[in-house]
């Protein structure tokens, strides 16, 4: 096979994988999710009353497999000096990507 026709298949098969939600590793522990439409409107939960040294982290919807699923919200422990800032959907030109929760100073 010529050179130019193995470099024109590559890009049509990147151009074909490229329209398809992507979870990709970017360092040991980071994991980047790019899902190919927006997801639906958060669901509704009742914030459970206030909880001595930790912070809640509300529910979200999570790209699995083809679709969204929903992660309901749970008990973060507390970090002295720091705050949670909740995880959320960001739009990436035609997509959109998973930025994960984290603590901030």
């Amino acid at each position: 096979m010529k050179t130019s026709a193995r470099f024109l298949l590559a890009h049509l098969v990147l151009a074909a994988v490229g329209t398809f939600a992507v979870a990709s590793p970017v360092s040991a522990r980071e994991v980047v999710v790019v899902a190919p439409h927006a997801p639906p409107v958060a669901r509704y939960e009742v914030v459970p009353a206030p909880r001595g040294g930790y912070v809640w982290d509300r529910g979200h919807w999570r790209w699995q497999h083809r679709g969204y699923v929903w992660v309901p919200g749970h008990w973060q422990r507390g970090r002295v000096g720091y705050h949670w800032r909740p995880g959320h959907w960001a739009r990436r030109g035609p997509n959109w990507v998973w930025v994960p929760g984290h603590w901030a100073r």
